[in-house]
């Protein structure tokens, strides 16, 4: 098998950015088998596979075995799931703006939290529609498209959430996590426990988890750019120190960052370099 590796992001269409980031379409093939972790991050992840299904061998769910999907829908967490790669992949993933669930999947990103399953068990007949046009389109700019129509054909604003949630929730993430829960609820007229429950219906996580999740993936994005130091990347993200930097990594990557960094290769979660697709028209 000659060895192939592509990875392309685009964004969706206009009325679907405030809930959907963006999409990001990868293919390899012809590289060494091996495990890939998929870390947590601020949006909820989408995938439609295009070839070999995506194999979750270590689940965010506690008691679940290896798992394959064609098309997985996986909602907030703090900890790592691992990917098994059998040296060939390639699929399309939305990037989920959790406050954009109700709008687009109809239920909130906190009945998510925690868990994957298939696409199918929310999306219904239309999760496997989508990735049998996507498998038929022959360029990613029309895979996007596909993406594009569905969801804007499930889009109900009548799901749009309470605007001081939308509200914490920018700050977490203007702030890169460093925004401190007591002043987030006092900028809102909040009490921090009132809060907590409000994010946890709307995200499935608490506040402090929330905002740590946020720092610990604009860390590791920075970690896998341009070369530096883990202990310029902990200074430069908020954390006291590289030790603290160094513990939460292993709490939500499950391993040190320089192990991940001398996993990860070239596939989507990893942050790598990207191409804007071509335009579908």
């Amino acid at each position: 098998m000659d060895e192939l590796s592509e990875y392309v992001r685009g964004l969706p269409s206009a009325a679907l950015r405030p809930y959907a980031s963006y999409y990001s379409g990868y293919r390899d093939s012809g590289t060494t088998p091996a495990v890939h972790r998929g870390l947590p991050s601020p949006y909820l992840t989408l995938i439609f596979t295009l070839d070999d299904p995506l194999v979750i061998t270590q689940h965010r769910g506690p008691g679940v075995g290896t798992r394959s999907y064609r098309s997985l829908l996986a909602g907030l967490d703090a900890v790592p799931a691992l990917i098994a790669y059998g040296g060939r992949q390639s699929g399309v993933q939305v990037s989920l703006n959790p406050l954009g669930a109700r709008v687009l999947l109809g239920c909130p990103a906190g009945e998510l939290a925690g868990i994957e399953l298939d696409a199918g068990d929310v999306l219904g007949p239309v999760a496997g529609e989508i990735r049998e046009r996507m498998v038929r389109a022959d360029t990613w700019a029309r895979r996007f498209a596909v993406l594009d129509r569905a969801l804007l054909s499930r889009m109900d604003e009548r799901g749009e959430v309470d605007p001081r949630v939308r509200h914490a929730w920018g700050r977490l993430l203007g702030s890169g996590g460093t925004v401190s829960v007591a002043a987030l609820a006092g900028e809102l007229g909040w009490s921090t426990r009132h809060l907590s429950g409000r994010f946890a219906t709307e995200l499935g996580l608490s506040p402090k988890t929330a905002a740590r999740v946020v720092r610990f993936d604009r860390a590791r994005r920075a970690l896998a750019g341009a070369p530096q130091s883990v202990a310029a990347v902990a200074a430069a993200h908020g954390y006291c120190d590289q030790s603290h930097f160094v513990r939460d990594f292993r709490e939500f990557a499950g391993c040190a960052p320089t192990t991940w960094l001398a996993e990860e290769f070239r596939i989507v979660q990893a942050g790598a370099p990207v191409a804007a697709a071509d335009s579908p028209a």
